[in-house]
């Protein structure tokens, strides 16, 4: 059984941080990318940043020089952190595996697995 825990969201000021962690159990990752992908209300949601077992791969242009994606392959966890946070970036953030069919970049189509969310509110 696959599950995927988000943790780590809450409420901060514009340019304040927040590290998300993402704990995946039932799945062997490493071999494969993970993802953060984020949903605002309104909106689709966006993939936002992937790993794979050679690091990251995927940055939205966005995020870039702002949040980093990492791993940590013995406790089998995947974090985000988010610094110089923006009122734009608040939205439900997601952890995702096995979304885009082996590929780390993909819309978010229903596939694969995914967590419950941990919201992020900047203000």
């Amino acid at each position: 059984h696959v599950q995927l825990v988000e943790s780590g969201g809450g409420s901060v000021q514009a340019g304040g941080s927040l590290r998300l962690s993402c704990v995946v159990s039932g799945y062997t990752y490493s071999s494969y990318c993970m993802a953060w992908f984020r949903q605002a209300p309104g909106k689709e949601r966006e993939q936002v940043a992937s790993i794979d077992s050679d690091g990251p791969t995927f940055y939205e242009d966005s995020v870039k020089g702002r949040f980093t994606i990492s791993r940590d392959s013995a406790k089998n966890n995947v974090y985000l952190q988010m610094n110089s946070l923006k009122p734009e970036d608040t939205a439900m953030y997601y952890c995702a595996a096995d979304w885009a069919g082996g590929n780390c970049v993909g819309p978010y189509d229903g596939r694969g697995y995914w967590g419950q969310g941990t919201q992020v509110t900047v203000s």
